[in-house]
């Protein structure tokens, strides 16, 4: 038997155990802004829709009940500025998608991935399980016009640089990859927290005039609405590309369960939860930008979604010793590419209590 696991990289955040040791030693104890996990509440009404279904002893839909199709296609209209009818999906979560996203659109060996210089670790895993060549690279003319480019992945707000990629600029890289019969995938998981800048979907008119030829595009609601544990997330697009995502996914029994298809219904219909949460996160992000500013650390990008990467101009892992003796864990840079060895991902999820616990600590 092939072990697969092999041909993987180390699962990061194992490698962030002894520093976490550390951390959860102070005497106040650990403030974790490793990772991007929601803290606060479910919304109630996502809740009360999540019980209302829980009597589900049938096999639900992978393509989605035809409302959750319909309130995907709502929300994609009202909140990315799409007029055309793009393929709807629902999928458990967003990073399963990420990682068998190229296994099933049946890219593998021979074939290459761009995924960007700095970014989400499960890109690169998706191609390595698809037996794919990964390349990273932000720039298109450097990329050449290798034949063997399959697929596309661009990621704006970035997971973990908050950096926001401009309509214009999206719309280089769907031109680039039409060209080449490539797909685009962009990871929008991010894309209702938008501070300094408004992110723009790959999908808007902006970007496609509503021709979503060879194009896709990831949600979570994971993020917008607290609903990491619910794993409800969807892709959307491409009509062709859906399907096929659709007929594969049947065969191997990728389906949301039903209940989760009733809150995920009742998280899109309602953006009053959504407005109440971005005041949580935009107030812990005042008070840490804040505090790191003034500890001696440099904010870049940053301009939108949940972390604040920040660097002190030193080795990554030497600046998450420095912060874990202080009781706070974050990310270290190199978890996201080589060029991030300087920087550090400080998320935005923690509670009002940890988060003041931390900016104190940072500011002492």
């Amino acid at each position: 038997m092939t072990v697969l696991s092999a041909a993987l990289p180390d699962f990061p955040w194992d490698l962030l155990e002894p520093a976490k040791a550390v951390a959860a030693a102070h005497p106040d104890g650990l403030v974790d802004l490793s990772v991007g996990t929601p803290v606060d509440p479910v919304p109630a009404a996502v809740r009360s829709a999540l019980a209302a279904a829980s009597d589900a002893p049938g096999y639900p839909l992978t393509a989605g009940t035809p409302a959750l199709r319909a309130a995907i296609a709502g929300w994609l209209s009202r909140s990315c500025a799409i007029s055309g009818t793009p393929g709807v999906l629902p999928t458990i979560g967003s990073k399963e998608l990420v990682a068998w996203l190229p296994t099933l659109l049946g890219v593998g060996k021979g074939d290459v991935v761009v995924i960007p210089q700095v970014c989400y670790p499960t890109y690169e895993v998706g191609v390595k399980l698809a037996g794919a060549e990964v390349v990273r690279s932000d720039s298109l003319t450097a990329l050449g016009p290798d034949p063997r480019v399959k697929l596309v992945w661009i990621n704006s707000p970035s997971n973990p640089t908050g950096k926001v990629l401009p309509a214009a600029h999206l719309r280089k890289v769907v031109d680039w990859a039409r060209e080449r019969n490539a797909v685009v995938v962009s990871d929008e998981c991010y894309l209702s927290l938008g501070w300094d800048e408004s992110p723009v979907s790959v999908l808007s008119d902006e970007v496609c005039g509503g021709d979503y030829t060879g194009v896709i595009a990831v949600h979570s609601l994971s993020k917008r609405s607290n609903l990491a544990g619910y794993r409800a997330g969807f892709v959307a697009g491409d009509p062709a590309v859906i399907k096929e995502l659709l007929a594969v996914r049947k065969h191997a029994g990728m389906i949301v369960p039903a209940p989760v298809q009733a809150a995920m219904i009742a998280a899109l219909d309602d953006e009053d939860h959504v407005v109440e949460q971005r005041k949580r996160y935009a107030a812990r992000r005042e008070s840490l930008r804040a505090a790191l500013t003034a500890a001696g650390f440099s904010i870049e990008f940053s301009t939108a979604g949940l972390y604040l990467w920040s660097t002190r101009g030193e080795d990554c892992w030497k600046t998450v010793d420095w912060l874990a003796e202080r009781g706070i864990l974050a990310a270290p840079g190199a978890f996201y590419g080589p060029s991030a060895a300087q920087h550090v991902r400080i998320a935005l999820t923690a509670t009002d209590e940890r988060v003041a616990a931390a900016v104190a600590r940072l500011t002492a």
